[in-house]
């Protein structure tokens, strides 16, 4: 396929830009093969225009157009919530400019997206793909104990199509039996090491549901590999993000959960988090509140109340809480799985190590844990992010995990402002990256897709973008102090507030704000070079009495 076949119209004149808190501006619209971009016209002068749009196609969620005469108005609804206007002269060139972007949106193939095609001069391309090693992360395990191995059992993507190369499994068990472990999960999704906690030596697995089915079938080597991990005489706790009726109907289709005549050491417990369709909608519907200025008190509070958005993260941070609870406070390990294990399971593992885990809270840390907890361990991106909150397109896959997880950790940030090292900025970022990026970091499903689309060897990583030193200043929150104790959140209905940073975003202007924590920023900045500079002339003043004290003593 040929871009420049479903271009109809590349260029159109005195095309009119408008938008939420943008002021309306004339020029000229070019479309590229991953772009649509609105240069100013030029002063008198002959100066050059100003490029006023710089739109990645990709971020388009919908398009809709209206014909009035001689002319149209395209509406341009982008994956990042932003919503767009272009009045556009002519009725042909409306229709053609409107199909070309639809038809560019809908690029599905991840090698002809944009990623494959960027190349900033200041970015080495193998730069940022190897910072975060799983080698790395078990060598801090391997200090700790020994009764874990870094398994190369799914080197081939074998034994499980979703999991990357390397595992972390409890020593005492070989690959053969994982391998057989591995088809009694749905998936192949076997228990796998999330974390270590070295408090205390507990651990946290995660894993797919058992296909145990109606018969009640068992298997010998997914009970050894559970039984393992617990010494004698302790207990552990499996976790199950669906409801108790949920898991017993998908007994009926060949699913289950683990059967406490097998599993004699390990209590389930069933805390039901939403994913798949009623999440989009749930996101769907608060979007479409936000974006309603026409609304009374009364009824925005009726509709925010519908959506159900706020009760998904209170609930997703009540599940992470009890998983956190378990390991630090009864000592306890845990496995936590759903049904698939790719998505409502990884939204617990990952905001439980950020309760517990001083580590996940730095910026280094944080992205490390979206490497192992999300990107590596099988989160689909391609799918759950293929349209965002304003897509007319029959809902397939579509479903906000990620960014209840950004939320979450959002709601982390604004109860413990000085234990983050980063601030909402790095959120608002993964949000607009994750649905639509110039980087491969999100691309694909699983490891095996990107080994297989070579995203590694023929894209740049988000990470070498971000830790940039000027890049990486503007992501950090300059009134971090580190906090090694546990983080538990509040989650009490009162406690629980709308994200207005993202939602609200395009809608309301947040001038003001950024002044005020660029002015913080500053002034720590000047606070922390003060310190220096009075250290630096403290060293130097010792430095000079020493030397006049050698003087007088020879």
């Amino acid at each position: 396929m040929e871009f420049a076949e479903l271009i109809k119209t590349a260029t159109v004149e005195s095309v009119l830009l408008s938008g939420a808190g943008l002021p309306p501006v004339r020029g000229t619209l070019c479309i590229t093969s991953h772009h649509l971009l609105l240069s100013s016209r030029p002063g008198g002068d002959g100066a050059p225009g100003t490029v006023e749009l710089w739109l990645l196609i990709r971020n388009v969620d919908a398009v809709e157009k209206r014909l009035a005469g001689s002319s149209g108005t395209i509406t341009l609804r982008c994956k990042d919530l932003k919503v767009l206007q272009l009045e556009i002269p002519g009725m042909e060139e409306c229709l053609n400019v409107a199909s070309s972007i639809e038809a560019l949106s809908s690029v599905d193939s991840v090698m002809m997206m944009y990623p494959f095609f960027y190349r900033p001069q200041d970015l080495r391309l193998e730069a940022g793909w190897h910072l975060f090693p799983l080698e790395q992360y078990y060598q801090q395990i391997a200090t700790q104990t020994s009764q874990w191995r870094l398994s190369g059992v799914n080197r081939d993507f074998a034994a499980c199509p979703t999991y990357p190369p390397a595992v972390i499994v409890p020593a005492a068990v070989d690959d053969e039996a994982l391998r057989k472990a591995a088809r009694f999960r749905q998936g192949g999704r076997f228990p796998v090491l999330s974390y270590y906690h070295q408090k205390n030596g507990t651990v946290m697995l995660r894993s797919s549901q058992p296909l145990t089915g109606p018969n009640r079938k068992r298997c010998r080597e997914d009970e050894l590999l559970l039984g393992t991990v617990l010494d004698e005489g302790e207990r552990g706790f499996i976790i199950d993000t669906r409801s108790a009726q949920a898991a017993k109907q998908a007994r009926m289709t060949g699913g289950g959960t683990e059967p406490k005549s097998s599993y004699p050491r390990w209590k389930r417990l069933h805390r039901p988090l939403e994913r798949g369709r009623p999440l989009q909608e749930s996101f769907i519907k608060l979007v479409d509140a936000c974006n309603d200025t026409s609304l009374t008190m009364d009824r925005w509070l009726s509709r925010l109340e519908s959506c159900r958005w706020l009760s998904h993260v209170k609930a997703a941070l009540s599940t992470a809480c009890l998983a956190a609870q378990c390991l630090d406070r009864e000592e306890a390990c845990v496995l936590v799985h759903g049904a698939e294990g790719t998505d409502t399971t990884l939204l617990v593992t990952a905001l439980a190590q950020l309760i517990l885990d001083p580590g996940c809270r730095t910026l280094a840390g944080f992205q490390g844990l979206l490497e192992r907890e999300w990107i590596e361990a099988g989160h689909p991106f391609h799918l759950r992010c293929a349209r965002s909150a304003y897509s007319h397109a029959r809902l397939k896959q579509e479903a906000p995990l990620f960014l209840l997880f950004l939320d979450c950790v959002w709601q982390l940030g604004r109860q413990f402002p000085f234990s983050l090292e980063f601030g909402e900025r790095l959120l608002l970022t993964l949000f607009d990256n994750a649905y639509a990026s110039s980087y491969g970091t999100f691309l694909g499903n699983n490891e095996k897709e990107r080994c297989l689309c070579k995203v590694k060897e023929s894209t740049h990583s988000l990470w070498a973008w971000l830790n940039q030193p000027e890049e990486k200043r503007k992501y950090l929150n300059p009134l971090y102090s580190r906090n090694a104790l546990v983080i538990w959140p509040s989650v009490e209905p009162q406690s629980i507030q709308l994200w207005q940073g993202l939602f609200f975003r395009w809608i309301r202007s947040s001038k003001y704000l950024d002044e005020a924590w660029a002015e913080i920023q500053r002034l720590v900045e000047n606070d922390d070079t003060s310190v220096e500079e009075s250290a630096g002339n403290r060293r130097s003043q010792s430095l000079s009495d020493t030397a006049a004290q050698t003087e007088n003593e020879r």
